[in-house]
């Protein structure tokens, strides 16, 4: 056994090598995986992960997506961070610090994101990261069931990821406080390990994640090339086979709904920003979340 594991930068051309990287994805986070997303093809230019090998296999490892950023209403470049970690066996010897650091050295200047899980709320400030506070949107609203539900689309068919993945590239983000652009491979991340709510198409400039339950609709993230909140609200009964009497948003709603109001902090959320003001971000921001880290 090598006695000092070494570095690999894994992209979208190392396909020799994906399946030791979903191996350990397996391994070190139980509801993540990214065997179906491979097969889909969705490992693209743009996300990269500085993997230490040892023996053939990845024993820690620190990932990162290329971001399109909106704040405070200005674009800009920054980088997703995810499956940050080491193998049980081999923690306690700075692997995933060292993994963390090669990472953080490509990202330069150039802000940076990520989700912690609560095991791990510690590690991430020593290289720079603060924590940003998010909040629960929702709006008292009741609506009648339409008499044909809206077409519900599957990611796991080619034709439909493609259609996704051309209307993602062109969508406007749904806020200009704290949102994200052409996210779509993210979103298929969520599709293919089963976490993204239901897909709809309304026209095809118009798809919604969705899901109703006890009487609330949660509109997950709008995919539109030109969100508003009068075609939203007008769509809401084409989501729905039952009446509800509430929605909740899974994305700050400043602009498609904005009667809506915070209800509380997102406990599970754990947001951690570096090179970013968290107070500019406002209460509450959408990104998929490629894997807790």
């Amino acid at each position: 056994m090598s006695s000092q594991p070494t570095l690999r930068i894994l992209d979208h051309t190392y396909l020799a090598l994906h399946p030791a990287y979903c191996d350990y994805v397996a391994q070190v986070f139980s509801q993540a995986d990214f065997r179906r997303w491979c097969e889909w093809g969705q490992w693209a230019p743009g996300y990269r992960a500085y993997s230490l090998f040892e023996d053939g296999r990845v024993v820690a490892n620190a990932s990162m997506m290329r971001q399109r950023l909106i704040v405070d209403g200005e674009e800009i470049v920054a980088f997703q961070f995810g499956a940050v970690g080491c193998l049980p066996e081999r923690r306690g010897r700075g692997l995933a610090r060292r993994a963390m650091q090669a990472a953080l050295a490509e990202c330069g200047d150039a802000p940076a994101l990520l989700f912690a899980n609560d095991s791990v709320l510690a590690f991430y400030p020593r290289f720079g990261f603060a924590p940003a506070p998010q909040a629960l949107f929702e709006a008292p609203h009741a609506v009648e069931p339409a008499p044909r539900r809206a077409p519900r689309l599957d990611l796991a068919d080619p034709a439909v990821r493609a259609r996704f993945l051309a209307l993602a590239a062109r969508a406007a983000p749904t806020g200009g406080r704290f949102a994200s652009r052409d996210y779509g491979r993210v979103a298929t991340w969520y599709a293919a390990n089963g976490f993204a709510a239901p897909l709809f198409e309304l026209d095809p400039d118009t798809w919604v994640f969705a899901r109703e339950e006890d009487g609330v609709l949660e509109i997950e993230d709008v995919v539109a090339a030109a969100p508003s909140h009068a075609a939203l609200a007008a769509a809401l009964p084409r989501l729905i086979e039952r009446p509800v009497r509430a929605l909740r948003f899974g994305f700050d709603p400043e602009q498609l709904w904005p009667q809506a109001r915070a209800s509380g902090p997102d406990e599970d959320a754990g947001l951690f920003v570096r090179g970013l003001d968290p107070s500019r971000l406002g209460p509450h921001s959408r990104f998929p979340v490629l894997a807790r880290t």
